[in-house]
């Protein structure tokens, strides 16, 4: 039963907050049906999490669950600030309320949110890896990475400079192409209930939407603390991106690593962690080589 389980639980919760905010997108409440279907899927993850763990050693406490929350929460705030604002200047710019230029307009809806993700995850995608890429946006996205367990509630926790470059290659493409405001708010909800889904430490068997999708198998390879394994699976809900450009990676014949994290030095404290990349004197990245012998040895 638990196998069975384990294979639907994906799918199944991504297609419960579709429809749950479809249906109350449809009556008019499109707030309140985001909201729910958001801690809704949080909290069922949460259960699950308890109940069958892909991880054990990942139910044991990091300390770092108040920065998690507070990451999440100050980014959930500079979004909701920056739409308010956007809405009261009257910047229809920023998403346009009808389509424009090269935007099917006359497709089905659903058939327009398929396109929307795939271009905003040509923007996604490429904030990710050029965040692991260049030194100083890794900086901001080495707070991610600085995880040592991966669960539900560090989702969320990005540098708030880390998630206003993602957005901003996400929205780019997508005000390039004329896509319409339903279609973008569409896309930024299925991205977060896909992100909570990537980061659960749940035992889910995703076989074949590992093609297709950003998956906990996946993603728990990038979190890798080798180079070689961690900087792949950029995609932020499709693979598409990381099958054109070959940074797919999923060995089959063994587990991801536990012991996951970053060698940079980001402080424990939600304040440090804030502070962390714009501090002038920063412990040099190690390399690469440097990296993979002390994975490779077991040491931090």
């Amino acid at each position: 039963m638990r196998r069975v389980f384990s294979w639907i639980a994906w799918p199944g919760l991504l297609a419960l907050c579709i429809v749950g905010y479809a249906y109350g997108n449809a009556l008019g409440h499109p707030i309140l049906a985001y909201n729910v279907t958001y801690f809704g899927m949080a909290g069922a993850l949460l259960l699950l999490e308890r109940l069958m763990p892909y991880e054990a050693a990942w139910a044991e406490s990091d300390g770092q669950t108040r920065q998690d929350i507070s990451h999440t929460a100050l980014n959930k705030g500079i979004g909701q600030f920056l739409a308010g604002l956007a809405a009261t200047l009257g910047a229809n710019e920023v998403a346009p309320a009808a389509a424009s230029g090269l935007w099917p307009a006359h497709w089905p809806m659903a058939a327009q949110v398929v396109l929307g993700l795939v271009v905003a995850e040509f923007g996604l995608y490429w904030a990710h890896r050029l965040g692991h890429e260049i030194p100083w946006l890794w900086r901001y996205h080495a707070v991610h990475h600085s995880v040592t367990r991966l669960w539900v509630v560090n989702t969320g926790r990005f540098h708030f400079v880390d998630s206003l470059i993602a957005t901003l290659f996400a929205l780019a493409l997508g005000l390039l192409v004329g896509a319409p405001k339903e279609v973008v708010v569409w896309v930024l909800a299925i991205t977060t209930y896909i992100g909570f889904l990537t980061h659960c430490n749940v035992d889910m068997d995703c076989r074949g939407l590992n093609w297709l999708f950003n998956t906990p198998d996946l993603h728990r390879w990038h979190h890798s603390r080798l180079p070689s394994e961690g900087n792949t699976n950029y995609g932020e809900n499709l693979l598409l991106w990381d099958l054109v450009f070959r940074t797919r990676y999923l060995p089959l014949d063994r587990r991801p690593p536990v012991n996951i994290g970053t060698a940079d030095p980001v402080p424990l404290t939600f304040l440090g962690q804030l502070a962390y990349p714009f501090r002038r004197h920063q412990a040099p990245i190690m390399d690469a080589p440097v990296l993979e012998a002390r994975a490779e040895a077991g040491g931090d």
